[in-house]
């Protein structure tokens, strides 16, 4: 028998008068990736990385080694009525170096793209708004072909600030985009990003996001169409009774893939999250991913925390994938839970309308339009909003199309 004395685990002793002192022993399973600029602190992905399993990785290839990036991607902002921005109204918009603060202050890449993208980038631009915003404040991101290109943008909102802010993806593009956003305390915040590139353009990208001490940030992505998008939010907060609300609507057509992955993680007391994720997907090889993840760290007493997402599948041979997760490593939580669902049509909300003479076409833009309108309605921005129905519609009266074209060729 060896003499060699045995190392034992030594136990976080509990404290009765304080039980949320001692941290957990365990590292946690929902946020376990490394935290580098680095990509060699990542392994490239395959299919059998578990944050990569639902992804076809064969397809984005690309993302994954460090690359020169082709600039050509277009980026400018304004107020959403095309009036220019400027610092005597509160918003600054510039470019600055990669090593300049406040890049590279949001957290840290937490996936092997993400860093490959933060190395392969050259122009890096900053976003600050310091006054109150009666106007949402639109950056425009456009695509020039399908070259390989990379861009980081930084967005700063400061102490009570109140403001929304609009990213719009368009036109054709092979991106690796990176976002950093901080919000400063008791700040107001909205940010939507949409995506709405053209069928055969790429878009991977990360969203960093730091909630201030007792702000508010809305966080709303709106993916709707692209080859393969890819999205990955991580999320953490900077003080006590700090307010999130992610929102989430994606529309998935033949042969596309579009996944978002959102991590909040709850490292102060107080604080409140809602992640709310609805897609539909229409055509044969559709392929829709959701992995929601939720972290309760033993230092967030009081947390309340909910995730949800809903897949509505319109015809059959579409694939939609959904995983919820959630860790709770403290006991003293107002709230916490998940849930999410993938089916097709209500069978009674379609017969309910039918019965009451509109025609089953007719019937089914009506249940697309209600499973989506809740969400709209909650980006708040009137423009985007009007905006994103009508493209809903469009999606519908071409798929009514499609439908009817192949019962003639039945007949």
């Amino acid at each position: 028998m060896s003499n060699a004395t045995s190392q034992e685990v030594s136990m976080p002793v509990a404290d009765p008068n304080d039980p949320y002192k001692a941290p957990a022993l365990m590292p946690s399973s929902a946020d376990k990736e490394p935290r580098s600029f680095s990509p060699d602190a990542f392994a490239v992905p395959t299919r059998k990385i578990d944050d990569w399993r639902y992804t076809p990785v064969e397809r984005i290839s690309e993302f994954f080694d460090v690359f020169t990036p082709s600039n050509a991607t277009e980026i400018s902002a304004s107020y959403i009525d095309g009036s220019a921005v400027s610092e005597s109204s509160g918003v600054s918009f510039r470019s600055i170096e990669k090593t300049q603060a406040p890049a590279g202050t949001v957290l840290k890449p937490s996936d092997r793209a993400s860093a490959v993208q933060w190395a392969s980038t050259d122009r890096t631009y900053a976003l600050e708004i310091t006054k109150d915003q009666s106007i949402p404040v639109l950056v425009n991101i456009t695509g020039a072909g399908l070259a390989l290109d990379a861009l980081h943008l930084v967005i700063v909102a400061g102490e009570n600030v109140h403001a929304d802010i609009v990213l719009e993806h368009s036109g054709q593009a092979r991106l690796a985009e990176g976002v950093e956003l901080s919000t400063g305390k008791h700040s107001e915040v909205s940010l939507t990003s949409i995506q709405e590139w053209t069928n055969d353009s790429k878009h991977v990208g990360s969203h960093r996001l730091h909630v201030g001490e007792g702000a508010h940030l809305r966080h709303s992505v709106v993916t709707l169409s692209g080859d393969v998008v890819r999205l990955r939010m991580d999320q953490d907060f900077g003080g006590p009774e700090g307010d999130l609300n992610m929102l989430g609507i994606y529309f998935v057509d033949p042969g596309q893939h579009i996944e978002h992955r959102t991590m909040v993680v709850h490292n102060y007391p107080e604080c409140k999250s809602r992640v709310v994720y609805k897609g539909a997907l229409d055509g044969k090889d559709a392929h829709s991913t959701w992995v929601g993840n939720a972290l309760i760290q033993p230092s967030a007493p009081n947390t309340d925390s909910y995730e949800l997402n809903r897949n509505l599948v319109l015809t059959p041979g579409a694939i939609a994938d959904s995983e919820p997760n959630l860790e709770i490593e403290n006991g003293n939580i107002v709230g916490a839970g998940h849930a999410s669902s993938v089916g097709r049509f209500d069978d009674e909300e379609l017969f309910y309308l039918q019965s009451r003479g509109i025609p089953e076409i007719e019937a089914r833009k009506l249940v697309v339009r209600g499973f989506f309108g809740e969400l709209v309605d909650q980006i708040g921005i009137a423009e985007i909003s009007k905006h994103l129905m009508g493209v809903i519609d469009r999606r519908l009266a071409r798929g009514e199309s499609d439908e009817m074209k192949h019962v003639l060729e039945e007949n």
